[in-house]
């Protein structure tokens, strides 16, 4: 037990870190100052886990019961500040330190909801919550259409992952590899959208049916 709390303490960092790192990469695109790298960070790291823990009526919220999240988030952020001129293709990085974040946070959320008592399907949209909230919130804040409302495979890529992991716990599979096995499924089906340029059909207008005049 001490194992597997111990690695969901290091995930659970693991992901604000690089959620947070790509919320400052987008800040260092609208060329904002440290105050704003570290405040879309924030937004970044802890807005889809705020939103879960508002949910499950878990009180006080995640980052303010403890504060070495927001010294991560922080860091993270001032770092990128001094460090994102040095990244050409600041918009590629995004994109794959969101996946990793997207994958992390994924099964992180499901987790947290089944110890918490949802219901199996509850979890999995839970896990979908504590992933991709927080970057539609930076993607807001900063002003661009959010990956969630795009056309790419994101949302599916969470909720993939998060199937898998609560599937794998239902069936009786350890905390360890079900975490790793969501995780992977999630950070797969992303980084292949990433790659090979694949995403959903997109709606298509179309006339509108012309109804006759009934008088």
């Amino acid at each position: 037990m001490i194992g597997v709390e111990t690695l969901l303490r290091w995930l659970d960092l693991a992901g604000i870190a690089v959620f947070a790192a790509s919320g400052a990469l987008v800040a260092s695109r609208k060329q904002m100052d440290a105050v704003g790298f570290i405040l879309v960070a924030a937004v970044t790291g802890f807005g889809g886990g705020t939103l879960r823990d508002l949910l499950l009526g878990r009180l006080p919220v995640v980052w303010l019961r403890d504060p070495a999240l927001l010294a991560v988030a922080s860091s993270v952020a001032l770092l990128v500040f001094f460090t994102a001129h040095r990244i050409e293709n600041r918009f590629r990085a995004l994109l794959w330190a969101d996946a990793l974040g997207l994958s992390l946070f994924a099964v992180l959320g499901a987790e947290t909801a089944l110890i918490a008592g949802a219901n199996p399907w509850a979890a999995v949209l839970l896990g979908v919550v504590t992933a991709s909230f927080g970057g539609a919130l930076r993607d807001v804040v900063c002003n661009e259409i959010p990956l969630l409302l795009r056309k790419e495979i994101y949302a599916l890529a969470a909720l993939a992952g998060a199937a898998v992991f609560v599937g794998l716990r239902l069936h009786g599979v350890w905390r360890d590899p079900a975490l790793l096995g969501g995780m992977a499924v999630c950070f797969g089906i992303r980084a292949a959208a990433i790659a090979r340029g694949w995403s959903l059909p997109a709606y298509k207008g179309r006339p509108g049916r012309e109804h006759p005049d009934r008088g």
